[in-house]
């Protein structure tokens, strides 16, 4: 009878333990489970208003669907516990601001980002966040009039470049601006396609493939922005009226400003230095062809102006190829590049303006009334460089005594001629700083 007494109470004892350590397990669970506050205080905003995001990790995917203003107190962090986007924009005139959000989910298909803006969202201003650990920093799905400015974006540092999101894209965006953003370890740093009338202003970009990369993108001002550490600074691709203006490109690879049929735009006033092939261009310490590194690369591209630029200490200062010709070149200084211009067109192209031609670090002219422009044209290329382009192998031979002949005699009695440029009032100064600075 105890003996039973005992297993009984031992029984009793064990049942009550379990259901209390699982009540505990399940009060656990349902606490776990409570969504954050903040998701319910979103809901309830009234138009118009702010909310404050206290400071904290917010495990949240929040939905904006009434114009209001989010802003974060000082350490208010959005986490999207990798997962989806972040935060969802659906309102016309919202802002969000001084938030750090990170953390989404890593799907390409799904356009997963630090923050996804639709495009009923006229007007948005997204101002001074952290955006990080994120596939893509921001996704502007089409709202017009929106403001992105002064925000820093770091991707996913630890995936290969073409499994990135780009840290801010734009697509089918108008009359907006982006400026004074931070953005490194995406895709691309800024992605905008499709997107007119807007502006790309003051934005640093380093560690991306293409710091800004245009797309079907037309009336569009590029400006004061900086890239460093990219494989090609701006790729500008099929888009017309475009002002590109004051940028700067330093030791990128491949390309600094690399145009793929642009027509009627203006590259201006910008300075493109120290752009050397990628490190994986070279294959048994021999570069391969095609991968020096180019200032500018044109490519089927007209009807251009190109003034007032510095391009120095490239592997090639300029290439022109495949009917990039009715190009105006003047005002521009070519400065210590390997190879100042790489011209591949069918017939000669005059490089100046008006009188006025573009600074060359190996003119050996001269000026004898001192007006500042040299009293014989200016050929970069002698008919010995373009065989050089056009059979590489033959760079064995450069410095042979038969090619020195070759040149000597070429320019003596030129006999043969190839298509060319030529600048028939070369600079004899440099309209840029010693520094480097602007014109």
């Amino acid at each position: 009878m105890i003996r039973t007494t005992v297993r009984l109470a031992a029984g009793l004892a064990a049942t009550l333990a379990l259901a209390l350590g699982g009540s505990t397990a399940c009060s656990g669970r349902a606490a776990a489970a409570v969504p954050d506050p903040l998701i319910a205080q979103v809901a309830r905003a009234a138009p118009g208003a702010t909310l404050v995001v206290p400071a904290g990790v917010h495990h949240v995917h929040l939905v904006l669907t009434r114009p209001l203003t989010l802003t974060g107190a000082a350490g208010a962090v959005l986490d999207g516990d990798g997962s989806g986007s972040v935060l969802r924009i659906v309102a016309a005139h919202v802002t969000v601001s001084h938030l750090a959000v990170r953390n989404s989910g890593r799907d390409l298909t799904a356009m997963d980002a630090g923050i996804f803006v639709e495009q009923t969202a006229r007007g948005v201003r997204i101002l001074d966040n952290d955006i990080s650990e994120s596939l893509f920093g921001m996704w502007l799905n089409g709202p017009p009039d929106a403001l992105v400015q002064d925000n820093r974006v770091r991707g996913f540092a630890d995936l290969p470049t073409v499994h990135r999101g780009d840290g801010i894209h734009l697509w089918n965006v108008h009359s907006s601006t982006v400026a004074g953003n931070t953005v490194s370890f995406s895709r691309d740093g800024i992605y905008v396609y499709v997107s007119n009338h807007d502006r790309i202003s003051g934005n640093h970009v380093s560690d991306v493939r293409y710091g800004v990369h245009y797309m079907y993108s037309n009336d569009n001002v590029l400006d004061g922005n900086h890239t460093t550490r990219t494989r090609g600074g701006y790729a500008l691709m099929q888009s017309e009226r475009l002002l590109i203006e004051n940028n700067v490109s330093d030791r990128d690879s491949n390309y600094g400003l690399l145009m793929n049929f642009i027509l009627h735009s203006t590259i201006r006033g910008n300075r493109v230095t120290r752009v050397a092939p990628e490190q994986g261009y070279v294959v048994g310490g021999n570069a391969v062809s095609g991968g020096d590194g180019k200032g500018l690369f044109a490519y089927n591209c007209v009807h251009n102006t190109i003034t007032g630029n510095l391009f120095a200490d490239n592997g090639i200062g300029v290439h022109l190829t495949a009917g990039s010709t009715d190009n105006r070149f003047y005002g521009n200084a070519f400065v210590n590049n390997h190879v100042q211009v790489r011209y591949g067109n069918t017939r000669q192209e005059e490089w100046s303006w008006q009188g006025r031609g573009n600074y060359w670090s190996g003119y050996l002219g001269w000026d004898l009334n001192g007006d500042g422009i040299g009293d014989v044209p200016f050929v970069p290329n002698d008919a010995m460089d373009r065989l050089l382009w056009i059979y590489p192998n033959v760079r064995l031979l450069m410095n042979s005594p038969a090619v020195a002949t070759l040149r000597w005699v070429q320019a003596l009695f030129p006999v043969f001629d190839m298509p060319h440029v030529q600048d028939s009032h070369p600079l004899m100064t440099s309209p840029f700083s010693a520094s480097a600075g602007s014109p």
